[in-house]
């Protein structure tokens, strides 16, 4: 028979196998996707390319990663360099703030506190899992950007059935103008959703091998 200590890590195991990441009208941005080497594909309108060029190379971009768990989801914005490099980016996703497994596990049955910044290995593209990378013009991006940080100083609490990760993350995708999955999909699932939903089924991103 299992001691308390046994069934607290047992219940852990189980609760993270099967759920996924601990979750308005806008302006619908121009796009920019990535090959499944993760290489930006060709064909963007040569206006757009010029006015990204001339305004900074404004961003926003989608992400997943791999975890030891079911993996979280994230927005990494900023701007990029003329070699494509990311230049100073923020990093804004939904998680429970703390380093320790036991409020993960009680955030599956009620709201724990959360932090609403970066995590560690989200800027790691070894880490990466999925993506969809979205090109702003400087009016677009400063709209999203004060939408995230409005949405972030209201977000004080996760919960993994009610709003993770994906549901926070869907917020952000919801205030530019685009359609979002349902957020009990793992994470990898939903950002590889998120993009085909608003690229269409041949919508060209990055999705890695499942984690």
């Amino acid at each position: 028979m299992m001691n308390a200590s046994g069934r607290l890590v047992f219940v852990a195991l189980l609760a993270l196998a099967v759920e996924g990441c601990v979750s308005n009208t806008g302006i619908k941005p121009n796009v920019v996707t990535y090959n499944n080497q993760g290489s930006m594909a060709v064909g963007a309108p040569s206006t757009t390319s010029t006015l990204q060029q001339k305004e900074g190379r404004y961003f926003i971009e989608f992400r997943s990663r791999y975890a030891l768990t079911y993996g979280h989801t994230f927005v990494i914005f900023g701007r990029l360099d003329e070699a494509g490099q990311m230049i100073d980016p923020e990093v804004s996703g939904l998680a429970p703030a703390t380093d320790s497994v036991v409020p993960y596990i009680l955030g599956h049955y009620i709201p724990v506190p959360a932090e609403t910044g970066a995590s560690d290995g989200d800027l790691e593209d070894r880490y990466r899992s999925a993506s969809w990378r979205v090109m702003l013009s400087e009016a677009e991006y400063n709209n999203v950007v004060a939408y995230i940080r409005k949405l972030k100083a209201r977000s004080h609490f996760w919960q993994a059935t009610t709003y993770n990760c994906n549901a926070y993350v869907g917020d952000i995708a919801r205030s530019m103008g685009y359609k979002v999955p349902g957020h009990l999909l793992r994470p990898q699932q939903y950002i590889t959703k998120l993009r085909e939903m608003n690229g269409g089924p041949n919508a060209i991103g990055y999705t890695g091998p499942a984690g």
